[in-house]
């Protein structure tokens, strides 16, 4: 059994599986990757630690640092994760129209949760991101 340092290891890991009888056997092999294997449960765990590492490489992104970002989804959960495991603390600004249960995951990881009126969509989660920068 191999055990991670860190569940940012984890990221991206997931397992591939054949797709045995959806095909005949003179059809192309199929496969599916799982990526709700990853800690999040979505693809999304993958571009939010990518997009934290290379802010990192760069130098925009410091210790004790506050990652901002509008979301409606998966990737909130994902920035949430890494910020968390990597000590930063993360601002998601999201519609309100936008579920109880995501706003509950998201303050579970320990991100902030800034909401904006459903009406204005995800324009208005973008401006008022900005604003909070």
């Amino acid at each position: 059994m191999t055990v991670a340092n860190s569940v940012t290891e984890l990221i991206g890991n997931t397992p591939v599986v054949r797709l045995n009888h959806l095909t005949d056997e003179n059809d192309a092999e199929l496969y599916a990757k799982l990526e709700y294997f990853n800690p999040g449960s979505s693809v999304k765990d993958r571009i939010a630690l990518a997009m934290i590492e290379a802010a990192e490489k760069e130098g925009k992104l410091k210790p004790n640092d506050t990652i901002i970002e509008p979301t409606s989804g998966n990737t909130g959960i994902g920035l949430a994760l890494v910020a968390a495991v990597k000590g930063y603390k993360a601002i998601l600004v999201m519609p309100e129209t936008m579920s109880i249960e995501r706003r509950k995951l998201f303050k579970a990881y320990g991100a902030e949760v800034i909401l904006t009126p459903g009406a204005q969509a995800i324009k208005g989660s973008i401006e008022k991101a900005q604003e909070t920068c």
